[in-house]
């Protein structure tokens, strides 16, 4: 009976499995060393050669098999060597036994349990924002800056109005305006009669005058507490607080009524008598 076709890596193969199973398992060698003396004695047929191979011997009558004896306990089987790939070049026999004896197999390594990482402390919510806005506070506005209030300027009409009348009716400004240094008495004394007379028309005709103190001028007068500073004037020697004993100098006087008639609109207000002018 012819077997399957080898190649022969795969013989070189089984040769060194062979090697290793006869030289580290005892029942292998035993069971080898068995087969050989059986074969020497005749008891198995020779191996077939080449010329055997095309008809193949009669089947022998296999004798019965002696009782195996006791096997001591089996080492450790070595691991299978894999096939080397094509063309590579195998380990020389001896130097993989040594390999073999030198490195028992190694024992598992027990599976490396990664240390419990620290628990991270959970991350802290941010407060969370006030659905309403608090209201911000209010500016307070800045006064605008007030300009102080300029003085009424007064209204020079009516004294100009006045010192109108006074010229027309008993020519004030003309007495007042004249040099008096080359006239002799005589002379001033009847202008100044012209002078008092139209003055006094003027006055008597626009203004009601009173006098403030009744009493004739040299009278011994009081004056009260509270007195208007404005309607008395004391003179001399004002000492402590009133009410004051003195003699009355003037006895001043106070407009009851006024009727001065208003400017005409379009004049000069400035104009207090006009220039006269004779045509011949």
């Amino acid at each position: 009976m012819q077997g399957p076709d080898i190649s022969p890596l795969q013989r070189l193969v089984l040769a060194f499995y062979a090697f290793f199973a006869i030289l580290f398992r005892a029942d292998v060698a035993a069971a080898v060393f068995r087969i050989r003396e059986a074969r020497r004695a005749g008891l198995l047929p020779p191996p077939p050669g080449p010329e055997s191979a095309a008809a193949p011997p009669a089947e022998a009558p296999r004798p019965p098999e002696p009782p195996k004896p006791l096997e001591p306990t089996k080492p450790a089987a070595p691991p299978k060597p894999a096939e080397p790939a094509t063309g590579a070049v195998t380990a020389k026999p001896l130097e993989a036994a040594k390999q073999v004896e030198a490195k028992p197999p190694a024992a598992a390594e027990p599976a490396k349990v990664p240390p419990p990482a620290a628990a991270k402390p959970a991350p802290v919510p941010a407060p969370a924002k006030p659905a309403v806005e608090a209201p911000k506070p209010i500016e307070a506005v800045k006064p605008a800056p007030v300009k102080p209030i300029e003085p009424a300027k007064p209204d020079p009409r009516p004294a100009l109005q006045l010192l109108g009348l006074l010229q027309r009716e008993g020519r004030l400004v003309d007495f007042i305006e004249e040099d008096l240094t080359g006239f002799p008495d005589a002379a001033i004394g009847a202008a100044a009669r012209t002078v008092h007379a139209g003055c006094k028309r003027a006055i008597e005709e626009y203004f009601r005058l009173e006098p403030v103190y009744r009493q004739p001028e040299g009278a011994q007068v009081t004056v009260d507490r509270g007195f208007d500073p404005a309607a008395v004037r004391l003179t001399g020697n004002v000492v402590g607080e009133p009410p004051f004993k003195g003699a009355l100098r003037h006895h001043g006087w106070r407009a009851r009524e006024v009727k001065i008639p208003p400017a005409k609109d379009g004049l000069d207000a400035s104009l207090v008598a006009p220039a006269e002018v004779e045509l011949g």
